[in-house]
């Protein structure tokens, strides 16, 4: 069975997201959507709120898992004994750092490739940050979130006003 890693913060989970994970699925008999905890970024929603609006917004896609992972991907990587690890590219200019974090992952956990997925063009503008500052000034997301989660921003935001 090929097993491919999907991580990331998922901050909210978008349609940008869905649509790397969609190739992914094509491509690999199961994904695991890593959920991080431990990131630079400082998050809208808890760990466990994104793990929950990612499955639900996957339900349609077979073979998909949604998990929160401690620690370094590369040791999770292993420790799934997992043979790729999926990293969305929506621009040219996401490649650079891209291409940094594939090769520590490789140094870290040489058995599994890193698999790089291009965004379809109807989704590679959207990104989890502008998605977040457009709902923070109650703006319309509902074209880039899938629908449970543009509610979840508005209520999230809603109860920052």
């Amino acid at each position: 069975m090929k097993l491919a890693i999907y991580p990331g913060s998922f901050d909210p989970f978008t349609n940008g997201h869905k649509n790397i994970l969609q190739q992914a699925c094509r491509l690999f008999d199961k994904v695991i959507v890593a959920v991080a905890t431990d990131n630079y970024k400082q998050s809208l929603f808890t760990t466990t709120e994104r793990q929950q609006m990612i499955a639900a917004a996957v339900t349609d896609l077979p073979g998909v898992e949604v998990e929160i992972v401690e620690g370094l991907l590369a040791d999770f990587v292993c420790q799934k004994q997992a043979q790729a690890i999926i990293r969305g590219l929506r621009m040219v200019s996401d490649f650079e750092y891209e291409m940094q974090m594939a090769a520590f992952n490789k140094q870290l956990c040489s058995t599994a490739e890193t698999v790089f997925l291009t965004s379809q063009p109807e989704c590679c503008f959207i990104s989890a940050s502008f998605v977040r500052n457009i709902a923070a000034l109650g703006g319309d997301v509902s074209h880039f979130v899938p629908a449970h989660v543009a509610a979840m921003l508005q209520q999230k935001y809603s109860e920052t006003r």
